[in-house]
């Protein structure tokens, strides 16, 4: 139970904000804002998936609100010069699992320090997402039937009660994921490289491989991402995705990983996500304005990294050092 302890406290984190917000605001609770606050986690735990996956292996995925912004722009883009849509999602997806190889080979091939290889490909994709419709945002996708089905799928429709399609579609990718990471070799080896790369290079892990794998599944999270803030929308925008790599980091780190890598659970992605959705929306109500917002979730996010570097050199609150 001890080594969940983060997860829980995401969870009771969770819990406290709902009270909170339900108590400032009674409408918070009421099913009209619920539900679209539900759906709103699906993006921040998209990218809180990703970063989340890269920070167990000690590295770092800046380009993840680019990629995110790239893929709403290029699968738009093809959509509205009548490009099927299935097609076009194709193509898009090829497009960000290319930056993921990419981002893979030049840190985990040619040991380019994360921060520095993946500031390039954001800063290259964030140009292509522009460059893509002539550094114009697009016009609307259309409303013909594949178009509808598409918004629908990832925007619009649900089941039943908060479970709209794209959350449902969230689900199972966190669930895949999860898995992979709980129950495979590859989430073995991922944990094995962020607690000490050496070791396991020693080991007969192929360290490369699972470093571009990882950065593959951030890609894949982000261009996923970037379908349901494109649907949502009805268009592209060269905006999409901005300030998401620190949303990803935020969900992560809130819900437990560590950015030292080696230890975290994707359990704790959604706590992490659900408080950054949280607070959006709930200070949002309270007529916050974004600026105290942003330095609110800021805090929290440097107050949840220095804990997890106090637990993870053996020192408690007060300084003294664990026995």
């Amino acid at each position: 139970m001890k080594k969940y302890a983060s997860v829980i406290t995401a969870y009771v984190g969770v819990a406290i904000l709902l009270v909170v917000f339900s108590l400032m605001n009674p409408n918070f609770i009421k099913t009209r804002n619920l539900y679209p606050l539900v759906r709103s986690i699906c993006p921040y735990l998209l990218v809180g998936i990703g970063q989340g996956i890269v920070c167990i292996t000690g590295n770092i995925d800046l380009s993840i609100g680019s990629v995110l912004g790239m893929s709403a722009m290029i699968s738009a883009t093809l959509i509205c010069k009548g490009v099927p849509v299935i097609v076009a999602i194709l193509i898009d997806l090829c497009a960000c699992l290319t930056v993921g190889l990419v981002n893979g080979v030049l840190v985990g091939k040619f040991k380019l320090p994360p921060f520095i290889g993946t500031l390039g490909t954001m800063t290259i994709c964030r140009g292509l997402a522009e460059l893509v419709n002539g550094n114009y945002n697009t016009g609307d996708i259309g409303s013909g039937a594949s178009q509808t089905l598409f918004r629908d799928m990832f925007y619009y429709k649900r089941l039943i009660g908060p479970f709209y399609f794209s959350v449902i579609i969230t689900l199972i990718i966190w669930f895949c994921f999860n898995y992979l990471m709980s129950f495979t070799r590859t989430g073995r080896h991922v944990y094995a490289i962020g607690s000490n790369v050496d070791a396991a290079r020693l080991s007969g892990v192929d360290v490369f491989r699972t470093t571009t794998t990882a950065y593959m599944i951030s890609a894949f999270c982000s261009f996923t991402a970037g379908l349901i803030t494109m649907a949502a929308a009805g268009m592209g925008s060269m905006q999409a995705g901005l300030s998401y790599e620190m949303y990803g980091v935020a969900a992560a780190v809130i819900g437990g990983i560590s950015t030292l890598g080696g230890s975290g659970y994707l359990v704790g992605t959604i706590a992490g996500a659900a408080v950054w959705a949280i607070l959006q929306n709930g200070l949002t109500m309270a007529n916050v304005p974004v600026a105290l917002r942003n330095i609110i979730i800021g805090i929290i996010v440097v107050v949840c990294v220095l804990l997890d570097i106090a637990r993870r050199s053996g020192f408690r609150i007060g300084g003294k050092k664990k026995a």
